[in-house]
């Protein structure tokens, strides 16, 4: 809470509500903004019927860097969230309604005081193996009954929306800012582009994913593209080593963290190669550790010179030289962090 909004984003909205005929003829609802995204406004609707959300995509995301990305996404998002629901029910918040004009959609509002933020209990050091196992079977259940799927393929044909929102700002502004590993950084940007597996979230940080009753539930799929599902294990796992920078009294809490999701996930991706799959995370995976540093998204809780500073000396050897597993990472990561 804490933000306000503009008269004309007030309008837009409630006639975003109104198109989606969220409220009744002559009603007011009550919005009030929500915090915690920079690529969209997200607001909480207060009407006759009780609460929901609004989510509407913005054309520049609020970041220090210059960084624009296509409004499709928004359409995107909603499809991942319709079928994720189909595959796996209960993993993400109802679709209420959709506006095209207005690039927003409605959803059901969670209450945080049942749904809490799984990076908020992370910061806190609380690291619970059972989410993040649950978090690895549900990534793997969406990719493995997507993968191959020529349909969805087609529906999530958004590699220009993947490469302005991640591609970009994550390893081509890294690769700008560091370059002695340019040439490792425009290589996987390559490779990414050019693998179609499954259908990938392409966010999936604890920030986005709220821990509720039944389970994990996935927020924020406006990367949502048919490409490389490497990408979801590498993107979670590095928020989980990260963690560990920001409270290193719980850095074994979040190693078991990374273990559990990554043995949940391959437990269940059985679409290709698991020891090609994991390779490709494993390249992926210290890019993003880097780009979380360099990038135009940098983590906020890493700020000391300090720790920036020993984030890229150990992504950068890897960056430039790639292993073939996830565990060569993690185990020279509790050497240098744990």
């Amino acid at each position: 809470m804490g933000l306000e909004l503009a008269d004309d984003d007030v309008r837009a909205l409630c006639e975003s509500l109104r198109r989606m005929q969220l409220v009744r003829p002559g009603e007011n609802p009550i919005l009030t903004p929500l915090t915690g995204g920079v690529s969209s406004q997200i607001v909480c609707v207060d009407i006759s019927g009780g609460q929901l959300c609004v989510k509407r995509a913005l054309s520049r995301l609020r970041v220090a860097a210059d960084w624009f990305a296509p409004l499709e996404r928004n359409a995107a998002e909603v499809a991942w969230m319709k079928l994720a629901s189909k595959l796996v029910p209960g993993c993400v918040p109802a679709i209420l309604g959709e506006d095209g004009e207005a690039r927003a959609f409605a959803m059901a509002y969670l209450d945080p005081n049942v749904f809490r933020v799984w990076k908020d209990d992370l910061l806190a050091g609380t690291a619970d193996a059972s989410v993040a196992s649950a978090v690895g079977t549900i990534l793997a259940t969406i990719h493995g009954a997507t993968a191959g799927d020529e349909a969805v393929a087609r529906t999530f044909a958004t590699d220009a929306s993947f490469f302005a929102l991640r591609l970009e700002p994550y390893f081509v502004a890294s690769a700008a800012v560091n370059p002695d590993c340019s040439a490792a950084l425009m290589r996987l940007v390559d490779i990414t582009s050019r693998t179609k597996r499954a259908l990938v979230h392409g966010d999936v940080s604890p920030k986005n994913i709220l821990v509720g009753p039944a389970g994990p539930v996935f927020l924020d799929a406006e990367c949502a593209w048919y490409g490389d599902p490497a990408f979801d294990v590498a993107f979670c796992l590095t928020h989980l080593l990260l963690k560990s920078v920001w409270r290193p009294d719980a850095a074994h809490q979040f190693l078991h963290c990374f273990d559990a999701l990554r043995q949940a996930y391959f437990a269940v991706a059985v679409w290709e190669r698991a020891d090609e799959l994991e390779a490709r995370a494993a390249m992926l995976l210290p890019a993003i550790l880097l780009a979380r540093i360099d990038g135009k998204s940098p983590v906020e809780y890493v700020t000391q010179r300090e720790d920036r500073e020993r984030v890229r000396g150990f992504a950068k050897p890897f960056v430039i030289e790639a292993p073939k597993t996830l565990d060569a990472i993690r185990n020279r990561w509790t050497q240098e962090f744990a």
